[in-house]
């Protein structure tokens, strides 16, 4: 059975390690896409609002990644505890304005101005529609770029995706371990779903 490398993301902590930024990207690597409110009805007058909600992190989600120097694939993932400390240190580093676009470069204009960690089913996150599940990293984003704004309407930006520096510690798993991990994850949505 061939073996796929799997590597748990963790954070120390005196905080020099973490999430930077957060990414608009097309291909989010959570593979959920985030919801965008477009418009909200206050008293008679229509004003969009212009925010974007998703998962930054979702635990124990396996992202797939390849090596540049070897073309190698493996695994990376989150657990609850290491996406509480990024979502915490992010915000205390007031890191708040740091955004890219598909992480090629910095945008203004579209500041995280929401963040939370969610804890249970009555969760704002599933008010929203979004699936993810208990301690999921969720960001709201307030885009007021209208070129940024507009990729998101057109749906070339559908997601978010974190850059950051992460301590890896190494856990070699079997092609049929990594099966079992996303048929339980999928479970889980279909739990949150119901």
């Amino acid at each position: 059975m061939e073996k796929k490398k799997v590597f748990k993301c963790v954070i120390d902590d005196g905080g020099r390690l973490g999430v930077g930024a957060i990414s608009l990207v097309e291909f989010p690597a959570t593979e959920e896409n985030f919801i965008f409110l477009n418009e909200v009805k206050l008293a008679s007058v229509n004003k969009e609002r212009q925010m974007l909600y998703g998962p930054a992190l979702i635990p124990n989600k396996y992202i797939l990644r390849i090596d540049k120097n070897t073309g190698e694939e493996y695994y990376i993932y989150f657990d609850a505890e290491t996406i509480a400390k990024c979502a915490h240190l992010y915000l205390k580093k007031n890191l708040q304005h740091n955004t890219t676009l598909e992480h090629e470069f910095s945008v203004m204009g579209c500041p995280v101005v929401e963040s939370w960690i969610i804890e249970g089913e009555q969760d704002k996150a599933y008010h929203f529609g979004l699936t993810a599940p208990v301690g999921s990293w969720i960001v709201g984003v307030n885009v007021t770029d209208p070129e940024i704004w507009n990729e998101v309407k057109e749906g070339n930006v559908k997601g978010f995706s974190i850059e950051g520096h992460f301590n890896e510690l190494a856990v070699t798993m079997t092609a049929v371990n990594i099966e079992a991990e996303i048929m339980r994850e999928i479970n889980d949505i279909l739990a949150a779903i119901k």
